[in-house]
């Protein structure tokens, strides 16, 4: 059975990681992702570490998808764009908003040459607006989206999500807002245009504390491993380290005190008769519950806490979960073979299925490494190609045997 985007071909012109994510999950549903980069290549082709001059960090963000080298400040080189994307499904860039028009591979350019593309544009705080021109970053966006002011503890400096939330975030709106375009034009037979920012993409992901807000006037501060909302929800000290708790629901705090802790006075004390109060009185309850917890390892408060049916589990360091035997039975550390790095690890496939909808098809290409395959598919001859290359307005990369 073909993967659902078979046969569809994306126009990749995205850099870094927002745009380049939404891509590689495009190729992973069975597109063909085009990934068409400068002469310098993806910014993130210079991250340590190297092996054998290929970074290991574009290598497990960039799979199923074929590369492409051109300069595309060159006339002939935005030549070669228009005619990739004449012959494509979907376009998606990066550029710094007003960019793609300066350069004729905008959509409205785009659009009089297929009028059903969908064309996807990524910037850091959206094509229109007082920042409308503004560049930006993830932690810039972490910053404005007021997420660092809420993240880490009580009293800290702002802190940034431990990962590149924003640029993910940013990236998933903008698969979305694809696949929607693409359903739509299966049925009205009519193209798009979508955008989206690292800013709004992470702002959207806000919902309790802009619930809250709205709602109360609070404004959300840093709790540290805290839910905001419920308690006991969070991260507290163990013998050897730490364990989250979930119990935050009525039944479950019962059934905590009951069989986890083996304080069942704690259920008809006023203070964390309900949710609210337990919310309210959290400093008491977490030292009380640390004052238990720290007396055995983690790993055996799991063990109570899955016995009795309670949410938990150990707060591991990146190393431990990536060996975890959940995270390894689901396939999250799949083995692929790369053209220069050799045998090595990427990311596996968050969603699975009855029917193949994903898969990891080839590994993230050498930079250039489609360069003569993708313009032979769009109609450049055999001595046309040559002379790019000569006269460098392309360049490739070959695989050695």
């Amino acid at each position: 059975m073909p993967l659902p985007l078979d046969g569809v071909r994306v126009l990749d012109l995205t850099n870094i990681m927002a745009g380049p994510y939404c891509a590689m999950v495009l190729g992973d549903l069975g597109a063909e992702v085009i990934k068409v980069e400068s002469p310098e290549g993806d910014s993130t082709r210079t991250f340590e570490p190297q092996i054998n001059g290929e970074s290991y960090c574009f290598a497990v963000l960039n799979r199923n998808k074929k590369s492409v080298s051109v300069d595309m400040k060159a006339p002939e080189g935005r030549g070669i764009l228009t005619r990739i994307a004449a012959q494509s499904d979907i376009v998606i860039e990066s550029f710094r908003p007003g960019v793609a028009k300066r350069l004729g591979i905008d959509y409205e350019s785009f659009c009089k040459l297929k009028p059903d593309i969908i064309y996807a544009s990524i910037s850091g705080f959206g094509q229109t607006g007082p920042y409308g021109r503004k560049g930006g970053f993830d932690i810039i966006a972490q910053g404005m989206s007021g997420i660092m002011m809420m993240t880490g503890y009580p009293g800290g400096r702002p802190a940034k999500v431990g990962i590149a939330m924003n640029d993910i975030a940013c990236g998933v709106t903008a698969l979305y807002g694809i696949l929607g375009a693409f359903i739509s034009r299966l049925r009205y037979r009519t193209g798009q245009y979508l955008e989206t920012s690292l800013l709004e993409a992470g702002m959207a992901w806000s919902i309790w504390e802009f619930g809250a807000y709205f709602g109360s006037g609070e404004t959300p501060k840093p709790t540290g491993t805290r839910h905001r909302r419920s308690a006991p929800y969070q991260a507290f000290r163990s013998k050897d380290g730490y364990v989250t708790v979930g119990a935050s629901g009525d039944k479950l705090w019962r059934t905590f005190c009951e069989q986890v802790v083996a304080q069942p006075q704690w259920i008809d004390d006023e203070r964390f008769a309900r949710n609210p109060l337990r919310v309210k009185n959290v400093e008491t309850l977490q030292e009380l519950i640390e004052s238990i917890f720290i007396t055995q390892p983690t790993a055996y408060w799991v063990e109570k806490l899955d016995a009795a049916g309670v949410p938990g589990g150990p707060v591991y360091t990146f190393d431990q979960a990536l060996v975890d035997p959940q995270v390894l039975h689901r396939q999250m550390v799949y083995d692929i073979d790369h053209p220069m790095i050799g045998p090595m690890k990427t990311l596996g496939l968050p969603l699975k299925s009855n029917h193949e909808l994903t898969k990891i098809r080839m590994p993230a290409p050498l930079h250039g490494q489609h360069t003569r395959e993708v313009l032979q598919q769009v109609g450049y001859s055999s001595a046309e190609i040559a002379s790019l290359l000569e006269r460098g307005v392309v360049r490739e990369s070959m695989v050695s045997a």
